[in-house]
């Protein structure tokens, strides 16, 4: 069976194989589906206005076409990372571009909503293949010693890819109708798609051949989707509905609890919980999940609060929002290549105290201009050292035989800390509106920003309560 997968992977070029970039060839081949595979996450939220006017349906009803997408991409990247460590990362990666590639012309030429929906469903399984895999060819083709600073790069794309979503898809929107978003995949796929045919190596290191544990995915898909559900609602500020209140308090709990019941007694568990008990890598997934949540939530607020209390534009808000991601995605590079002089330990404890002190700037001059952008790049900063340091660190805590299901597992945290972050923001930002009618935007703001603060200092305590591993 295994010689098999491998026949069916394509060995590289000689040329390639053997140059000395072949590592960087395979990273900048995967930055290409993080990069995309986050673009689309958020390139479609700036098109909802156009898609509920298209389809002439609610605004709820096109919430789908989000939420869709987000369900199925963190519901399935850790099923398929286990998938990967046994069929070849490579060939899954290379399915998953694929499959991006006709999910994308589909959702372009969906004739209703529900056809969009449907194929945003098959763009995400494609998008979950090549997320779930990234992480895993990385560690694989880059020494121990540089695995930071290549995961810094890639942390940097997928960053860059996700700030860039609604400012690339407001000028697509300007060229053409809501379709082009999805057209534009397509070329730059089919790109990728052969770049990664003659540039990604085969697959070393694979499990021997096991059952693949469907009960488990069955049990796993239902409790990510009720919780992501939940806190999507409860980021839009519906956390009193009836609807929300189901998800929360039955759903995501009964599914949750059903799956992990399961997952300990199964032989081949989708997801591999023995993982869970290295300290290195659960504590690294705890303040993973904290700065996950610290990042988005604050790409959630701020503009908000511009539009609401300083009647800043989308425009302007956008423009100034940038200095997160654009520090995030200068700094991650040069933190990863830093991180074993200084410490994995080290560096995401002051990456994540950086960004807290990022938050108390941002509080104290959110009605100056500068003083709002200097606040929002020092927590791009922060964040950009802690990132490519904590993934190495989570990384190195796993054996190479499980590389793909550490890698689903960290993506799948990602996924969980993004929704986590809307939905504490829009939580809090609406408790404090309800709970003092005469308060204005700027006290739901403050309110808002000091939890994000408090949550940057604990993922800090997280990072620093776990071992140092200078080599991974």
């Amino acid at each position: 069976m295994k010689s098999w997968l491998l026949r069916a992977e394509a060995p590289r070029p000689s040329r390639i194989r053997e140059s000395p970039h072949a590592a960087w060839f395979i990273v900048a081949t995967v930055c290409i589906g993080a990069f995309m595979g986050q673009l689309d996450a958020s390139i479609v939220t700036v098109a909802l206005p156009s898609l509920q006017r298209a389809f002439g349906t609610t605004l709820a009803g096109v919430e789908w076409v989000a939420l869709a997408y987000l369900i199925v991409l963190v519901a399935l990247v850790a099923p398929i990372g286990r998938l990967a460590d046994m069929a070849g990362r490579k060939l899954l990666y290379l399915l998953g571009f694929a499959l991006f590639v006709i999910g994308s012309a589909l959702c372009a030429l969906a004739p209703a909503l529900l056809a969009l929906d449907a194929a945003r469903v098959c763009q995400a399984i494609g998008a979950a293949m090549l997320q779930a895999n990234s992480v895993a060819l990385i560690a694989h083709a880059v020494p121990r010693t540089q695995l930071a600073r290549a995961l810094g790069v890639q942390a940097a794309a997928q960053a860059v890819g996700l700030a860039l979503g609604p400012s690339v898809g407001g000028v697509l929107l300007q060229i053409g109708d809501w379709r082009t978003i999805f057209w534009i995949n397509v070329p730059i796929g089919i790109v990728a798609l052969a770049l990664g045919w003659l540039l990604l190596p085969r697959s070393r290191d694979l499990q021997d051949a096991q059952p693949f544990d469907w009960v488990g995915t069955a049990l796993f898909l239902p409790a990510v989707a009720c919780t992501l559900g939940a806190l999507s609602f409860a980021g839009e500020m519906h956390i009193g509905s009836r609807g929300a209140v189901a998800l929360l308090a039955a759903g995501a709990p009964v599914f949750a609890i059903a799956f992990v019941a399961w997952e300990q007694r199964a032989r081949y568990p989708v997801v591999d919980l023995a993982l869970l008990r290295d300290r290195t890598f659960s504590l690294g997934l705890i303040a993973a999940l904290l700065a996950y949540a610290t990042t988005f939530g604050t790409l959630f607020i701020v503009p908000f609060f511009l539009a609401r209390a300083l009647d800043i534009g989308p425009g302007v808000a956008g423009l100034q929002l940038t200095a997160l991601p654009v520090a995030l995605g200068v700094t991650a590079p040069l933190a990863g290549a830093l991180a074993y002089r200084f410490g994995l330990r080290r560096l995401t404890t002051a990456g994540m105290v950086l960004a807290a002190v990022g938050l108390v700037v941002l509080i104290a001059g959110r009605d100056a201009t500068v003083l709002r952008v200097v606040a929002l790049a020092v927590i791009g900063a922060g964040l950009g050292a802690f990132t490519p340091a904590n993934n190495a660190a989570i990384m190195g805590a796993a054996p190479l035989q499980r590389s793909g299901s550490a890698g689903g597992v960290l993506n799948l945290t990602r996924g969980l800390g993004t929704s986590l972050g809307v939905a504490l923001c829009g939580s809090i930002y609406a408790f404090v509106q309800l709970r003092a009618p005469q308060s204005t935007p700027d006290d739901g703001f403050v309110a808002t920003v000091t939890a994000l603060a408090v949550l940057a200092l604990l993922a800090a305590l997280a990072a620093s309560a776990r071992s140092e591993r200078r080599t991974a």
